[in-house]
């Protein structure tokens, strides 16, 4: 196996390379991550496991839109209906629409609506909690476990900054998520009484581009939020867990939360590294007419980049160093892996540019034979010769 380097240079202003200063937050866990590509652009604690309050509801949300349930009517419990505030007011028999009850979880965060949509979706609380860490599980949140639907303190539920973006990136790409988590205001009926919510997700109005997605509180995590927002082609994530407890922590986690995205969108831009379609190399052809063959990058790359990364990506191309033929255009002859420093990022197929057909001594009288035996019948198969 053959392996070349391509360094990908760039060219800074002021003749040197800019280290950005990190974001001053409150927050206990947080982390930014570009929703595109999963990668973490900035970090803090993100893999130490909290309490997440009421951003559990994103999960909430992501399993009930996918069982596209959403027109059927719930009966709602006891249970659901004693569920401490924040809360509908939900009443023991009362009807409601589950698209609605959705509204009602993600634009005001409501816990008795979280229990109603989990009884009516699995049979029980515990049963939905369970289909919820296994979707956490699904997604790649391995450090995560729900105890309940809506974020309420109790037993082991917990989850961590990175795996709460891992959810979010998900749950963005769910048909009706965003447009569920945007909506400003609603208004909607039971068979009992009308309902009035307006969104509580103060970023949607406070900083521009932001698309979600879900505040939280408890005694036990603080206040936390996910938060959301696209700019041109980049879309971000940011969540703050535990940015303080009173006033004072209501206040900070929008304040944690803006930092962080300000983060990302004045220091990262998107790189392309790799032109899907371009030449990466040549390599020489055994067995052929053909000496040497072209090989392309398959794929385009283009990664999230700070100023300071930018000298630091390079790609190693793997390909044979001889390749014998016959070779066919577009087959995959080998792969690019892209580095970010001595981090791996990324590994995309290489592919020949051109067919090289087999010429040999066997393949010759192979074809001498079969043209010669064509001009006497058409009742004789293709002659092969054995190896030798």
């Amino acid at each position: 196996m053959k392996k070349f380097l391509i360094a990908v240079g760039f060219i800074f202003m002021f003749g040197g390379v800019v280290y950005a200063e990190e974001p001053d937050v409150a927050a206990t866990g947080a982390i930014l991550t570009e929703a595109g590509t999963g990668r973490v652009l900035w970090g803090k604690n993100e893999h130490e496991p909290l309490a997440m309050a009421s951003t559990t509801k994103i999960m909430t949300a992501i399993l009930a839109l996918e069982s596209g349930r959403q027109d059927e009517i719930v009966t709602v419990s006891k249970r659901a209906a004693v569920a401490p505030k924040v809360k509908m007011h939900l009443s023991a028999g009362e009807k409601v629409r589950l698209g609605d009850l959705m509204l009602a979880l993600m634009l005001e965060s409501s816990n008795d609506a979280a229990v109603a949509i989990a009884e009516h979706l699995s049979g029980s609380v515990e049963e939905f909690c369970a289909e919820m860490t296994a979707k956490a599980r699904e997604i790649g949140a391995l450090n995560t476990v729900f105890e309940t639907p809506n974020g309420l303190d109790a037993g082991d539920h917990h989850s961590t900054a990175y795996d709460l973006a891992q959810i979010t990136r998900y749950a963005l790409n769910v048909p009706g998520f965003i447009e569920l988590t945007n909506t400003p205001h609603t208004f909607f009926h039971s068979d009992r009484r009308s309902y009035s919510f307006h969104n509580r997700n103060r970023l949607l109005q406070e900083f521009e581009g932001a698309n979600g997605v879900k505040t939280g509180f408890t005694n036990k995590a603080g206040h936390c939020f996910v938060g959301a927002a696209k700019r041109d082609d980049m879309q971000l994530i940011s969540v703050v867990l535990a940015s303080g407890w009173g006033a004072q922590g209501k206040a900070r986690k929008w304040v944690d939360t803006k930092r962080v995205l300000n983060f990302g969108f004045d220091n990262f831009e998107f790189v392309t590294v790799v032109h899907g379609e371009t030449m990466a190399g040549t390599t020489a052809v055994s067995r052929s007419r053909t000496p040497t063959m072209d090989f392309i990058f398959e794929e385009t790359v283009k990664i999230p980049l700070g100023a300071h990364e930018k000298d630091s990506v390079y790609v190693e191309v793997y390909v044979p160093e001889t390749l014998p033929a016959p070779i066919a255009a577009g087959e995959i002859i080998g792969c690019a892996r892209v580095f970010i420093g001595t981090d791996f990022y990324a590994e995309i197929p290489i592919a020949a540019t051109a067919d090289a057909a087999r010429h040999d001594f066997k393949t010759s009288v192979e074809k001498i034979l079969n043209e010669w035996l064509g001009l006497v019948t058409n009742d004789v198969a293709n002659v092969v010769l054995p190896e030798f």
